[in-house]
């Protein structure tokens, strides 16, 4: 597929090609069943792509593959939303300068679309997000390519997509511009390579391959073709323990687990990556009223499956997305709202005919979607364990209290259950050099990477100054880890502890208050060098945190609201502000 001009091989052709082959030398025979015999389906079509390209530069231009004067100047571009892209896109930015090219590096959210028709070569970098969507800063131009009235007929492209292969959705976002692009009329100067979390390896190899035949790639419009990804690394853990870290009269559930994997490899800051499995009675409930066989097996994705296996532990079945819901309207030839609804209830309002239709239903369900849950212990503290901090959610749905699947599979746990696990790296939130000050503000859950810094470099000796920042409703009933941060703060590992406990006065206090409360002794820290850190509720919490802490550097710093934010978008670009929000 790497090239549209490829051929089919005739009796002729083959015997052609042994001739050839006889006319190679000893050495490079056996460098070249090497390199074939290693390689996988997919490198052996990009390899035949490639000496197609070298052999058409050849025939159809009259020059040598590799032209004296090689391409000069290239683009790339990045749509992020955590700095993974932009972090990769600048890697592949000092990669190119070290090859002599001229390149110029711009985030989406900053770009000038109308240069895109101008440009030549260009390389988009792209994460993809919640239900397959590009980052918010780049929707706007997500928008822009999809006019129909554009022509890039000028433009050679190359797409890198960064994802993660649990999702359904894996790397839509970076399919959906390639795709258009080529609609475009642009040319395709290699397939999409599309990176799971752990990326920079296969990353870097892509971009440098393609380096290295930019002196004919324009030469080539190539067609879409699989690619390779990393494969997660899966661990088995077994429970040492469970932990309710809430006291009597909270309103919460907030666990604290203790498993054991061996061999297993992280970093403070990084997260598990959590498959849970449904409720066998909701699943025995779903299979009652389709009136399907509990022994049933059918096949799912080219694999054989009982129903029940598929059920419990493989597909979602909880709060089915849009698409699958318009998939089952279909099914059923029903006419059903867009909405988010579970199987259970769907089965309820709009039966399934019959076994075979119920079967047909399960065929278009998506996998369980992985659950993040960041780090709470250190490497450097403990072997072959890790540590989380989960609290279970509840909520309320006409009337009905519900749980959220993960949190509610996790909190179940008990001393000795084994369960499988991937660590998903989180590169953008690292603690810095160890005699560097840090500021955690870590609400709630929120305080399980914090944990994970303050063991770390208690750990290894960090000379650093660590401040925490902790908040909750109560605090009788609702300071989690609060003999551990008080033996942290006694024994001198944390210079400043300031918490916030919401429900214990009339006025609501919350970590932003004591933010602000702290302002003198915070803008000093900054002006020293510390490094903030926030981790918990995306909204309202982390929004509320930011809008404090610029008013603490206007009012500290003596600035104007727009220096303080030009002062807080220079922490950024430092790396010296960072979030881990959900």
């Amino acid at each position: 597929q790497a090239s549209s001009r490829n051929q089919h091989c005739t009796t002729g052709g083959i015997d052609q090609l042994i001739n050839l082959f006889k006319m190679i030398s000893t050495e490079k025979k056996k460098i070249l069943n090497e390199l074939l015999s290693g390689s996988s389906q997919n490198e052996l079509i990009w390899i035949n792509g490639f000496l197609n390209g070298i052999l058409e530069a050849k025939q159809e231009l009259g020059q040598k593959a590799y032209p004296d004067k090689a391409i000069r100047k290239i683009t790339i571009l990045f749509g992020t939303e955590t700095g993974n892209s932009k972090s990769l896109a600048t890697q592949l930015a000092t990669q190119a300068k070290q090859n002599g090219l001229t390149v110029k590096l711009a985030g989406l959210d900053q770009y000038r679309y109308s240069d895109l028709s101008k440009e030549e070569y260009a390389f988009i970098v792209i994460s993809t997000q919640g239900d397959g969507e590009p980052p918010s800063g780049a929707k706007k131009f997500y928008e822009y390519i999809h006019q129909e009235t554009l022509d890039l007929k000028t433009l050679k492209y190359a797409v890198l997509a960064l994802g993660d292969t649990a999702y359904p959705l894996f790397c839509k976002a970076g399919e959906d511009v390639d795709n258009q692009l080529f609609k475009l009329r642009a040319s395709r100067i290699a397939a999409i390579q599309k990176c799971d979390t752990d990326y920079e390896t296969t990353a870097i190899s892509w971009f440098n391959s393609i380096i290295q035949q930019l002196g004919i790639a324009q030469q080539t419009n190539v067609a879409a073709t699989g690619t390779i990804t990393n494969v997660k690394k899966i661990y088995k853990g077994t429970v040492l323990s469970n932990t309710n870290l809430n006291d009597i009269g909270s309103s919460k559930e907030t666990y604290h687990l203790e498993i054991e994997s061996h061999g297993i490899s992280y970093l403070p800051g990084d997260s598990l990556s959590i498959i849970p499995t449904n409720p066998a009675g909701l699943v025995t409930e779903i299979m009652a009223l389709a009136g399907v066989n509990v022994n049933n097996e059918m096949e799912y994705k080219k694999e054989k499956y009982s129903l029940v296996g598929l059920l419990n532990k493989k597909l979602n079945i909880t709060y089915l997305p849009e698409r699958v819901v318009a998939k089952y309207a279909t099914i059923v030839q029903q006419d059903i709202p867009a909405t988010k609804i579970s199987l259970l209830d769907l089965l309820k309002i709009y039966p399934v005919k019959n076994a075979q239709q119920f079967e047909e239903v399960v065929t278009n369900l998506e996998p369980i979607v992985p659950r993040l849950y960041s780090i709470s212990s250190a490497p450097s503290a403990i072997d072959n364990e890790v540590h989380l901090t989960v609290s279970r959610n509840k909520f309320y749905i006409d009337n009905e209290q519900k749980t959220g699947l993960c949190s509610d599979y996790l909190s179940q746990f008990t001393k000795g259950k084994e369960f499988t696990f991937s660590v998903h790296p989180n590169k953008k939130f690292r603690l810095p050099a160890p005699d560097k000050d840090i500021i955690m503000i870590g609400p709630g859950t929120g305080i399980a990477p914090f944990r994970s810094f303050l063991a770390e470099r208690d750990a290894t000796g960090a000379p650093g100054k660590n401040w925490l920042f902790f908040g909750d409703q109560h605090f009788i009933s609702d300071f989690l880890y609060q003999s551990e941060i008080q033996s942290w703060f006694d024994t001198g590992l944390l210079t400043k502890v300031s918490v916030a406990f919401s429900r214990d006065q009339e006025s609501k206090i919350y970590v932003q208050h004591k933010i602000i409360d702290n302002g003198d002794t915070f803008y000093s820290w900054l002006e020293a060098g510390a490094y903030i850190y926030i981790c918990g509720s995306e909204n309202p919490m982390s929004g509320d945190v930011e809008n404090a802490i610029l008013k603490v550097i206007a009012q500290h710093g003596s600035k104007t609201v727009e220096e303080a934010e030009t002062y807080l978008q220079s922490l950024k670009d430092d790396n010296r502000f960072l979030k881990d929000v959900y």
